[in-house]
């Protein structure tokens, strides 16, 4: 196999008619998905045949026929730059300017806007895009595609304010749905609810359980978020029995109390990942769907999204840290000191990975992909990257991964080395606290404490000082009701430093 569609041409001449992606008002079958892709790519060959291996960038609201179109530009040969009217109008404006694309691909929620960023002669609505049928150029595109061709660029935030465009390749994607689907146990029965936006990475954890295993998938839009009862009542709806969301998304349906009025009642398998997840949080989980299965995943986006797990398979109490457990197969990583030495076990090092789940680096970024996507330093005799994740992780007793800390978390206050994440888990460990975040003002020295739930200030801040050295405890406690959280689901840690 040497291309992703393989999968979707092979699910589709299975279950034709069988739901692949709804939204709840629309949805598209795996035949219907199948047939608008490949009327899509045709159209795009015909409006601009030179733009194969170009980036299309895909400006539509989160909806099938996004996925339609994601597919339609790698129909085209192109790879697929995914935006939303969610994003801010700056990011959206860099990105553009950063890939500058011949096509636009456009829906009536973002038209207007593609006008007024100066983008009106490039936009291709996708009405446009599936009128017609699907021709011979598509043959052509396909016997000129290779596995290392780009599939699509995903943008991430850079430490600098400038998106990093991380471009991912078919070969990478094939692996990591080989890895994927048995690890969180996708098959045809398996129904997804898919939190995350559609211009992050992690949406390919639906998208590929859906077009490799003939999965079905609804799209949930953020703003049911702003109830969990309304999550939960999602989730009831359409029979959900898989989620893979970001810890903080689960903490927030956990957290508010949801499950004092209800629970999931055909949870199977829980995924979780991006953040750290809070024992606290997993019980809470566990108490409420106690037949289903607890999975933690992590990884970068630069090597594919998530590249190892950990099924729960033993008692964790207050304090302990869920592992992130084995690589995926064709997956390996190493530990490194700051001098490129294997750090010992139990020592901390730098998370880097290798292998096939390593993308092609940072679109027209050569500079910023040198300085992670590097020569593996442990060998020297010929050509191998790695990508070195900033991550700081260590090895426990059961040869498991686990994570540490960012290496940009890691802070000096009063002279002392400090991990904010050391922080919040000591936080979450108290009685009525449901989760906290920790942000350091380096101008000032001082830190401060959000934290969501019941748990009275005062007493929060007695049980800290107890907890923790002086150099540790938080100059100020905020308590929120709910800590903001960006689209993706994560906590929006530069609004906290805003107020």
């Amino acid at each position: 196999m040497k291309n992703i569609l393989e999968y979707l041409e092979a699910t589709a001449s299975k279950y034709p008619e069988k739901t692949a992606f709804s939204d709840g008002e629309s949805s598209l079958s795996f035949g219907e998905l199948l047939s608008l892709s490949q009327i899509g790519g045709t159209n795009l060959i015909k409006r601009a045949a030179h733009t194969a291996g170009k980036p299309v960038a895909v400006f539509m609201k989160k909806c099938p026929e996004t996925i339609a179109s994601f597919f339609a530009v790698t129909y085209a040969g192109c790879c697929y730059v995914p935006l939303e009217m969610g994003l801010p109008m700056h990011r959206v404006r860099r990105i553009l300017g950063k890939i500058d694309p011949e096509i636009i691909i456009c829906d009536d929620s973002s038209a207007e806007k593609c006008e007024e960023l100066g983008y009106g002669d490039r936009m291709l609505t996708v009405n446009e895009l599936f009128t017609g049928r699907a021709g011979d150029e598509l043959k052509t595109a396909r016997e000129k595609s290779i596995d290392i061709d780009p599939v699509y660029i995903v943008f991430t935030s850079g430490s600098t304010g400038e998106p990093k465009g991380v471009t991912a390749c078919h070969r990478s994607l094939i692996d990591y749905a080989s890895s994927l689907c048995p690890v969180i146990g996708a098959d045809e029965n398996s129904v997804f609810a898919m939190q995350v936006p559609l211009y992050v990475d992690a949406c390919m954890k639906e998208i590929l359980s859906a077009i490799k295993c003939g999965s079905t998938v609804y799209l949930m839009q953020q703003s049911l978020f702003m109830s969990p009862l309304k999550v939960l009542d999602f989730l009831n709806t359409y029979k959900i029995n898989t989620v893979c969301w970001v810890a903080s998304a689960l903490t927030l349906v956990s957290g508010l109390g949801a499950f004092e009025e209800g629970r999931p009642e055909y949870l199977k398998t829980v995924c979780f990942g991006s953040e750290v997840f809070p024992v606290k949080q997993l019980r809470a989980w566990q108490k409420a769907c106690p037949e289903a299965r607890f999975v933690n995943l992590y990884g970068p986006t630069e090597c594919t999204g998530m590249s190892f797990y950990y099924e729960v398979d033993r008692t964790f109490e207050d304090g302990d840290v869920i592992p992130v457990g084995r690589p995926f197969d064709n997956t390996a990583f190493m530990l490194l000191k700051e001098d490129d030495r294997p750090a010992a076990q139990g020592e901390t090092g730098e998370i880097c990975i290798r292998g096939t789940a390593v993308t092609l680096g940072y679109y027209d970024d050569p500079e910023r992909t040198a300085a992670v996507f590097t020569q593996n330093p442990l060998n020297p005799h010929y050509p191998e990257l790695i990508y070195r994740t900033g991550d700081l992780g260590k090895l426990n007793e059961f040869g498991e991964l686990l994570f540490v800390s960012r290496k940009d978390s890691q802070i000096k206050n009063m002279g002392h080395r400090i991990e904010l994440g050391e922080i919040e888990s000591c936080a979450c460990m108290f009685e009525g606290v449901e989760n906290a975040c920790c942000i350091f003002d380096k101008e000032k020295g001082k830190l401060y404490l959000f934290y969501m739930g019941a748990a009275d200030e005062k007493a929060l801040r007695g049980y800290m000082r107890n907890e923790l050295p002086r150099h540790m405890i938080p100059s100020k406690y905020n308590r929120m009701d709910m800590l903001p959280m960006l689209p993706n689901g994560k906590i929006d840690r530069k609004a906290l430093m805003e107020i």
